[in-house]
């Protein structure tokens, strides 16, 4: 079945996969946005165990698919893996600490051996939220703004700063969507508490935060979208490969995919009214609307990133180092293998 079909259309299904693990990673976020309140919300020590153990139950969904995200994306495209990892390597590195001490955080709080002391672990719960999700939203901006890098011959990386990805949190653009999904991350995990945890305090204290980082998740998803939508893109000639710029490149890939357009506004209108129905009508069902409407708004931004011959990660300073799903990815064999798996 999967041997039949050519190079291309392997490379566009196994994005197609990767893409929808970023899409669910983002909305398991509620995970790393809950945590970032639990001293804000929870004002005691039972309240912030009411709040531990209601993420607790779901902090390893998040951990799980951030392992099975990255997996297939390095084995999919494995020059992404090896030019990110190779050079932005500071960004990464501390991507996955936050994640590593959020495991070790919720085996260890309340273990009778804990010598750290149970606000310790609290506090890495803490910094997990803070941190992880924010560079995150920075990562995933460069897709579409480009890095400072070049590739050699033998296709090893060259970075352009000594701040190995760092540099990246320094561009407002990548701000926007860095303080975006930071917010997003919050509203999620507010949501959450609303939906989960049966506590008239909680609750009111939930709501009233609701507001308090829905405007702000608001306006930094307006800056991006729109600032997205008039920056120039890295399009990619279908004949010879060559990389360009494409002036409002990805406002074209979002009107010439139709689907992609669809899914874009379907999933803004999940997200906003999931909000709405939870401040206006005090609604606990929010994160039904909101948790599917991030999932569809996400899936759409990386499929305007990678599609429609467009470089998912492109160079800023040397254009025909970007790569593309055709030049990043397994050779068709390893990609039909990885597509049987994928049935399983």
């Amino acid at each position: 079945m999967f041997e039949n079909l050519s190079h291309l259309a392997l490379q566009q299904y196994w994005y197609v996969i990767v893409s929808l693990l970023g899409s669910l990673l983002v909305f398991l976020f509620f995970v790393q946005g809950g945590q970032t309140f639990i001293f804000r919300i929870g004002k005691n020590d039972l309240e912030r165990t009411m709040i531990v153990n209601s993420l607790g139950r779901k902090w390893e969904f998040t951990f799980t698919t951030l392992v099975t995200f990255g997996g297939a994306f390095f084995a999919s495209f494995p020059l992404f893996y090896a030019t990110s990892f190779g050079g932005a390597y500071w960004v990464w590195m501390l991507i996955l600490f936050a994640f590593v001490i959020q495991a070790v955080s919720y085996e260890f709080r309340s273990k009778t051996s804990n010598f750290l002391g149970r606000k310790t672990y609290e506090s890495f719960l803490l910094i997990n939220g803070l941190v992880g999700t924010f560079l995150v939203g920075v990562a995933v901006a460069t897709f579409f703004s480009g890095s400072r890098f070049s590739l050699d011959q033998m296709n090893s990386v060259n970075w352009g700063t000594g701040a190995r990805g760092l540099e990246a949190a320094l561009s407002l653009f990548n701000l926007s969507l860095g303080l975006a999904v930071f917010f997003l991350a919050r509203v999620l995990g507010l949501l959450y508490f609303m939906n989960t945890i049966d506590n008239a305090q909680i609750l009111q204290r939930s709501r009233k935060h609701l507001l308090y980082n829905a405007v702000p998740f608001l306006f930094f998803f307006l800056v991006f979208a729109v600032w997205l939508m008039l920056r120039d893109g890295y399009a990619v000639h279908p004949g010879t490969g060559e990389v360009f710029m494409e002036p409002r490149k990805y406002l074209h890939n979002l009107l010439e995919m139709t689907p992609v357009l669809i899914m874009f506004l379907a999933g803004v209108a999940g997200v906003t009214g999931g909000i709405l129905l939870s401040l206006l009508r005090e609604s606990s069902r929010g994160i039904w609307l909101t948790g599917p409407g991030t999932v569809l708004v996400v899936f759409s931004l990386f499929m305007l990133a990678g599609m429609n011959h467009t470089a998912f990660y492109p160079s800023a300073t040397d254009l025909q180092s970007s790569l593309t799903i055709q030049n990043a990815s397994s050779s068709h064999y390893t990609l039909v293998a990885m597509s049987y798996v994928s049935l399983f």
